[in-house]
């Protein structure tokens, strides 16, 4: 049986693979970025989480990483419209199917990075911060 927070980054993921650009979880930076974009879901840091007693809770911020990519002529409104589809697909559900208390994703911060013999690369990390509770850190 997955863990709470195994649940929540799958929930996470299938949000992410209703969207046009390609989204995969864990897996390294492929040699093409397909043309609609890519994402890829990091696990991230679950943080150390706040505890209360009675009942026993423990409160966790967890910070899951997506990185966000595009390739190809205009990278600027590629860019926007794939952060902008991650904030929507967030904002359309922002407890995971009541997974979490809270998710969020702040802004991410792009970089373009130049490719040898190709059309340079944008992107950025988005950071989506999950606010769940659990009994048990290792459940």
């Amino acid at each position: 049986m997955p863990t709470l927070r195994e649940t929540i980054l799958t929930a996470l993921h299938a949000r992410l693979t209703v969207l046009p650009a390609t989204a995969l979880r864990g897996d390294v930076l492929p040699e093409r970025v397909p043309s609609d974009g890519l994402l890829i879901l990091r696990d991230g840091e679950p943080g150390e989480p706040e505890v209360t007693l009675s009942p026993l809770r423990h409160h966790f911020q967890h910070r899951a990483e997506i990185e966000a990519v595009v390739q190809g002529g205009d990278r600027d409104a590629a860019f926007d419209t794939l952060c902008a589809s991650i904030g929507a697909a967030i904002a359309a559900d922002r407890t995971l199917g009541g997974l979490c208390d809270w998710v969020e994703a702040e802004a991410p911060r792009p970089v373009d990075l130049p490719v040898e013999g190709a059309a340079s690369l944008k992107a950025a990390v988005v950071t989506v911060v999950l606010h769940y509770s659990t009994s048990d850190p290792l459940a």
